[in-house]
């Protein structure tokens, strides 16, 4: 978007946030059903909840199921829960069966069976479907309609059929062309339907190089694929090769979003669904639990260094400096883990060259560590005049450098292999780890050396 373009949204947002402020709700009603889906989405999103229900009550019906979807999971719960049943049915319709999938998750019983029971016999197969896969496979994300063709038929064939089909679904960029047991075996793009002689076969031109993707495929693979191959739309299938669906850019663009908001809200351990303006006492518990986790974390660190409360007492100045040495470790070893946790959720990171990571994030911790330790050595002699303080700080340094960098490469690659979320628990451990080793290395050193 261009930045006239954000400029104008931006005073068009803010002339309908004047309206509601002035209780034109008229002029507001017809300012908000102007926008993109999307963008009364967003605007939603970014609401208390007071307005945002006054906001949801002026939103024309016929977009409420598109404006539903681009809510977050929480808030659209809870405007969900403020509808009758016959409203919820309503917005459902028209809805594609990857969307109907991702709305209906994790809605009320009686909801979700009338919203199935609103469906025709076809529509409901292909959403069960859908819903027999994790919502973060490739089968959870397809949608069921495809257009499919055979690979002995000429393009006219395919031409007049499309014809008397008369629609294709949303982001049809190519056929699949399947055999007579409904097996994928390529794809016919439309350029190629349109551009060559329409006397032809489709297996002629169609591109057998595209590979279906496995319905059991991560989402986060799917995206990958999308990236390296370019694909605006690709095929599922099962274990036998068969079409089950299709899968489209813009469902790889939301798993890519989804991604990107896991990652940020779960170094602070957030979680990305969560609503922004939800009550003070469902934020306050939500959050609770992983302050207890720091908290606990918190006193481990404070026991180790009560190990050398007899030192502190003695050379006050290690008291002055200790900061120092954890903070560096803690800066350092976040570098690294944030590196290793993207590479692992992009598939960089294997097994392969675990080690050689290892070794190359070792040899930047002794590079850094050196050169930061002779400054950090330097001002300690400047500052109290002590050069067996300054030496101590500065291998002190160089030891949690190091180990910083080794615990930010092997940290999140022990969580994946447990199961557990490297983004959600690493930066706990890793400053667990970094603020005992730099407080030990720097206070036993000081206790050997200065006591």
């Amino acid at each position: 978007m261009s930045a006239d373009a954000t400029t104008e949204r931006e005073e068009h947002l803010q002339h309908l946030r004047d309206a509601l402020n002035s209780g034109t709700l008229r002029r507001a009603g017809r300012m908000i059903n102007a926008l993109h889906p999307a963008e009364i989405g967003r605007l939603l999103d970014s609401l208390p909840p007071r307005e945002r229900n006054v906001v949801w009550d002026l939103v024309d019906p016929d977009l409420g199921g598109d404006v539903l979807l681009e809510l977050n999971e929480e808030v659209r719960a809870s405007l969900v829960r403020s509808m009758d049943v016959d409203e919820v049915v309503f917005a459902a319709e028209g809805m594609e069966v990857d969307d109907l999938a991702d709305f209906l998750a994790g809605l009320p019983e009686a909801i979700t069976a009338a919203v199935l029971t609103s469906l025709d016999h076809e529509d409901r197969e292909r959403l069960h479907s859908v819903l027999a896969y994790p919502e973060d496979t490739a089968g959870g994300l397809m949608d069921t309609e495809t257009v499919t063709v055979r690979p002995d038929v000429t393009l006219e064939v395919v031409l007049r059929y499309l014809r008397m089909r008369g629609t294709l679904p949303a982001g049809t960029d190519a056929l699949f062309v399947v055999n007579r047991t409904e097996q994928y075996v390529g794809r016919l793009l439309l350029v190629s339907l349109l551009t060559e002689d329409p006397e032809r076969t489709v297996s002629e031109f169609m591109d057998a190089h595209t590979d279906g993707i496995a319905a059991d495929t991560s989402a986060a693979e799917v995206a990958r694929l999308f990236e390296g191959r370019d694909l605006v739309s690709a095929p599922v299938v099962d274990a036998g090769g068969r079409l089950l669906g299709r899968i489209t850019v813009d469902d790889v663009v939301d798993v890519i979003r989804d991604e990107a908001d896991h990652s940020i809200y779960s170094m602070a351990g957030l979680d990305e669904d969560d609503d922004m303006f939800a009550p003070v006492i469902t934020s306050s518990r939500r959050r609770a639990v992983w302050l207890g986790v720091n908290l606990a974390t918190a006193f481990i660190a404070a026991w180790v260094v009560g190990l050398f409360e007899a030192t502190l007492d003695q050379v006050v100045a290690l008291a002055v400096l200790m900061p120092i040495v954890a903070s560096m470790g803690g800066i350092a070893g976040s570098q690294t883990l944030t590196l290793i946790i993207r590479g692992l959720a992009l598939g960089k990171v294997q097994d392969s060259n675990t080690r050689w990571l290892l070794v190359r994030e070792l040899a930047v911790a002794m590079l850094n560590g050196l050169g930061w330790a002779l400054v950090v050595a330097l001002a300690v002699l400047a500052w109290f005049g002590d050069w067996r303080l300054g030496a101590i700080i500065g291998v002190a340094l160089v030891l949690n450098l190091i180990v910083a960098a080794i615990s930010g490469v092997l940290i999140p690659v022990l969580l994946k292999r447990l199961g557990i979320d490297p983004a959600l628990a690493g930066s706990v451990v890793l400053t667990t780890v970094t603020d005992v080793v730099g407080f030990m290395a720097f206070l036993g050193l000081g206790t050997v050396f200065l006591t």
